[in-house]
């Protein structure tokens, strides 16, 4: 399926990883929202689960291993041309997870990483809800008691 002008919305997990209070974001390379800083992630492959994803996502992005601790919640991004047409449409499903290993190597999709306090993003520039989604993934990782 086409991302661009897609028949339906596109299916895509992501992972904000936590390492001694602090969550690694990947600068994005691509539309949409390129240039900003976001969580690792991306499409879901035929026959993988969502956390399946997410994973995949976050060592291909960055180098970086990680567990799984729940489920953050989603964003849904739908971007449409100047006719009114809808362009891209994604639903981006989002898990906290703990840092296992690797310190994070820059990609082709993410150029450039930064291990950040989630509750002080500042002037960085972020894609939209991305304060929500990490507000809740840190809610998931303290009410499982592991810390983050």
């Amino acid at each position: 399926m086409s991302r661009l002008y897609p028949d339906r919305p596109i299916l895509a997990a992501s992972v904000a990883v936590f390492r001694n209070g602090k969550v690694l974001l990947g600068l994005r390379r691509n539309p949409p929202a390129a240039e900003v800083f976001s969580l690792p992630g991306g499409v879901v492959e035929i026959g993988e689960t969502l956390e399946e994803a997410a994973l995949r996502e976050l060592m291909e992005e960055t180098g970086v291993s990680a567990q799984i601790i729940g489920f953050a919640g989603h964003t849904q991004v739908i971007d449409c041309d100047e006719a009114g047409h809808v362009r891209r449409h994604f639903v981006v499903t989002t898990f906290a997870a703990l840092w296992n290993a690797g310190e994070g190597t820059p990609s082709a999709e993410a150029p450039q990483l930064k291990w950040t306090d989630p509750q002080a993003l500042g002037e960085l520039p972020v894609t939209p809800n991305l304060q929500n989604i990490l507000d809740a993934a840190c809610h998931v990782i303290r009410a499982d008691g592991v810390g983050g």
